[in-house]
């Protein structure tokens, strides 16, 4: 089903400042889609109240048939962790925990551990840390700890990624394959991937760009 947000607004502050203005768009099933324009635009703006992450101060979003403007804050947390992964410039990993017990991290609400490791460790293996499984963050490249996020992002098996930035904090070479995971994530899973970026390059791998301006959707 997507997502559909019609005529969405969002005010921040005071004095008031319209950071969104009348947005209305689609994002269909498994699509693969980039927001980009310059700082400042609305770019993450949109994709956390897209996410479910920040409320429209105007309009609705609806995922997969549910209006979460609408939704309580358990509904909400519920819906948010079993359909959604989210992947940040910085990767937020827990120092304290290894590879495995970080990108277990979204299991344990649940109490599938045991669940979900099989494919907890298919995961790094696909991302290039099958040997790395028992390393602490700080034991890991600015790259690896962002596979490692994205593979946390992913454990739950959800139906929508958003992305904030992942590229921001990495050379051209982790970038890229950063980049390669989210375009297979659409392509061969099918999942919906909702990217914020900066860099025209990895904003045309998306199927479909959407430009904003002073917090609107541009042509």
């Amino acid at each position: 089903m997507g997502i559909i947000a019609k005529n969405v607004g969002k005010i921040f502050g005071t004095p008031p400042v319209q950071a969104l203005s009348d947005i209305s768009l689609e994002i269909k099933s498994g699509e693969f889609v980039s927001l980009t324009g310059r700082s400042g635009a609305g770019k993450s703006t949109l994709l956390y109240v897209l996410s479910s992450l920040d409320n429209p101060t105007e309009g609705s979003v609806e995922i997969s048939g549910h209006e979460i403007t609408k939704m309580d804050s358990e509904e909400l947390y519920r819906f948010r962790n079993q359909k959604m992964g989210f992947v940040f410039q910085f990767h937020y990993l827990i120092a304290e925990l290894t590879a495995i017990q970080n990108v277990m991290m979204p299991a344990l609400k649940y109490h599938e551990e045991k669940k979900r490791r099989p494919r907890a460790e298919m995961l790094l293996e696909q991302f290039g840390l099958k040997d790395k499984l028992q390393r602490y963050p700080r034991q890991l490249s600015g790259g690896e700890q962002q596979r490692l996020a994205i593979a946390r992002a992913l454990i739950m098996e959800p139906l929508y990624l958003f992305a904030d930035e992942p590229t921001g904090a990495l050379d051209t070479t982790n970038a890229e394959t950063v980049m390669n995971i989210l375009r297979d994530c659409s392509v061969k899973d099918g999942m919906t991937v909702i990217m914020v970026t900066h860099d025209p390059d990895f904003s045309k791998m998306a199927q479909r760009e959407i430009r904003l301006a002073d917090g609107r959707v541009v042509d």
